[in-house]
């Protein structure tokens, strides 16, 4: 969230930041809430330091053997007063922090303004090899047959895969090769998380309460949702602690399962590996001081580009415009990868600098020489595993019916290539 303080000081700045997100800052319900937290607070202090003063009165006169009644009174009801104004205190904080929960993060200076992904700037684009096949990588996965028949649909219903064979196995060695590559070759600490998370964590990282419907919430555990990314769990590692600067930037690495609902998207990419209820991603997480968080979000953009290098795979990079920026994010780069099935490049990484808009909900700070700051927070996917998988096939399907393995996968593949040929 944004500092009640900030916003306060710099109320016509943040509006017009905001406004490049298309959200309306109600100036008139903050500085209500604002002041009224406020006026809470300095009532609260008057009480108790005229409370300390009258105690230090009733000390002198028993020390003198003095009667001290009328002033143990005056006491008594200034402690009826402290208990209502801090209960009022305590309310006025919870609705300030509620609305400021709501209140996106401001943009970055260089973000580009524009209201949809038509207005985002592409950064840098490979130059596209000419190539004569066309095929959708589901219908290429669905050349690997059984002998029995199957229906993914009538396991778990709509946007769920079932991969078989060699697919699948590439797609298990994809995750692994990114995974160890990350660990390997960028200093990540890799981490194993659980799928389920609470509430609170959701809030602290920014997914709700403004994204609930795109979450899966579970029904028989209270205020718990499956993971729509290993960002949450990964950021929620420091929630509540105080981080010796020394050992930033922390970098933390998870490949796991993801669930969305994909709420609000019906109709749009409901075959293939797209867009799924249920997909794997390698997720990226950093936590950097504040200074170096620029040079972070760079280095974590390259780590997520050396798996398309390093695959091979024709891509994009794009610097997202306002409007296309998220909630919790002040600048985002894309990396969207090309699928010739479609003649587009579609998104498999997005890596985001959120400032301290993220540590500030969920409480991560770190030691500078004697204070206590926030950090910022960054991540990205490292990459998205079944986006990745179907560039490859697509990119990779060759007049033979055989998908050309890239060659960092071939050991671990046993291979340089799937043959298409059914049973």
């Amino acid at each position: 969230m944004i500092d009640a303080n900030y916003i306060k000081a710099n109320l016509e700045q943040v509006k017009k930041n905001l406004a490049k997100k298309g959200f309306n800052l109600e100036q008139s319900k903050f500085e209500k809430l604002y002041s009224n937290r406020k006026e809470l607070i300095t009532k609260h202090e008057s009480l108790l330091s005229e409370k300390n003063i009258i105690s230090k009165d009733i000390g002198l006169l028993k020390s003198n053997n003095k009667d001290a009644s009328s002033l143990l009174l005056k006491v008594e009801s200034i402690n009826k007063e402290i208990d209502k104004i801090s209960k009022s205190e305590t309310k006025a904080e919870k609705d300030l922090h509620d609305y400021l929960l709501s209140i996106p993060n401001l943009l970055d200076d260089s973000v580009p303004e524009g209201k949809s992904e038509d207005s985002n700037k592409i950064i840098y684009e490979t130059k596209l090899q000419k190539n004569s096949l066309s095929i959708d990588h589901l219908d290429i996965i669905n050349n690997i047959k059984l002998s029995f028949n199957h229906d993914v649909t009538s396991i778990s219903g709509s946007r769920f895969s079932l991969l078989f064979k060699d697919i699948a196995k590439l797609h298990r060695v994809l995750g692994q090769y990114m995974i160890n590559y990350h660990v390997e070759n960028n200093n990540y600490i890799e981490v194993y998380v659980p799928l389920i998370v609470s509430e609170k964590s959701l809030i602290g990282t920014g997914q709700l309460p403004k994204f609930k419907d795109d979450l899966f919430e579970i029904k028989n555990k209270e205020n718990s949702f499956l993971i729509p990314t290993a960002e949450v769990p990964l950021t929620n590692i420091c929630n509540n602690q105080i981080i010796d600067l020394n050992t930033l930037p922390l970098k933390f690495v998870s490949l796991t399962p993801c669930f969305r609902s994909e709420a609000g998207s019906y109709g749009k990419d409901t075959k293939g590996l797209i867009r799924q209820h249920q997909f794997d991603k390698v997720e990226l997480v950093q936590i950097a001081e504040p200074s170096q968080s620029n040079d972070a979000l760079n280095n974590l953009v390259s780590d997520a580009e050396k798996i398309l290098i390093n695959l091979s795979l024709p891509y994009r990079k794009v610097l997202l415009c306002s409007g296309d920026t998220s909630f919790s994010s002040s600048i985002t780069y894309d990396l969207e990868v090309w699928l010739p099935s479609q003649s587009k490049y579609r998104e498999i990484s997005s890596c985001s600098n959120f400032l301290s808009f993220q540590s500030r909900r969920l409480n991560i700070r770190y030691r500078n020489e004697k204070k206590k700051e926030y950090p910022h927070t960054l991540n990205g996917s490292g990459l998205a595993v079944g986006r990745a998988l179907a560039a490859i096939i697509e990119n990779n399907i060759n007049d033979r019916n055989e998908i050309t393995i890239p060659e960092p996968l071939q050991g671990m593949m046993g291979s340089d290539c799937i043959k298409i040929q059914g049973k």
